[in-house]
């Protein structure tokens, strides 16, 4: 065990974000996101939502702020709803830890998985809300 570290993290997880360099990127997919099929490196937290893993995560890991938006969001397609409510939860996370460089952009959903594809790691969760997917790029600890 280890001082300070959130339990949601598994070993797996926390090796990987201590490997990631700056500009890297890791992937939080929800339960719909296809993970296996485009992860480099994956990461089970099935039994959790996308929202307490974003929050233990951006409690290691600092955002890039070279970048206009270091978080990026999966672009809602047009005939579904309005912008899903789970979004705000990640904008509340978000501004708690980066308050200052919490700029989320979106990607329309097909480039955003081929986005996917290049990410360091991707995380299966299992997170029930759509359009639940984001992308965080690493920076630097200053």
């Amino acid at each position: 065990m280890l001082k300070n570290i959130p339990s949601i993290i598994p070993p797996d997880l926390l090796k990987i974000l201590m490997e990631m360099g700056h500009g890297n990127e890791i992937v939080i997919g929800d339960g719909n996101f296809p993970a296996a099929a485009y992860a480099q490196r994956l990461v089970r937290c099935d039994g959790h939502g996308v929202p307490q893993v974003l929050d233990a995560i951006l409690k290691l890991m600092p955002l890039d702020t070279y970048v206009d938006a270091p978080l990026t969001l999966m672009q809602v397609v047009e005939q579904d709803s309005p912008e899903p409510e789970i979004w705000s939860e990640y904008r509340k996370i978000a501004e708690k830890y980066e308050p200052d460089n919490c700029k989320f952009e979106q990607m329309e959903r097909y480039a955003f998985y081929e986005r996917a594809k290049e990410a360091y790691a991707v995380i299966a969760t299992g997170e029930s809300a759509i359009y639940a997917n984001i992308i965080l790029k690493k920076g630097v600890v200053k």
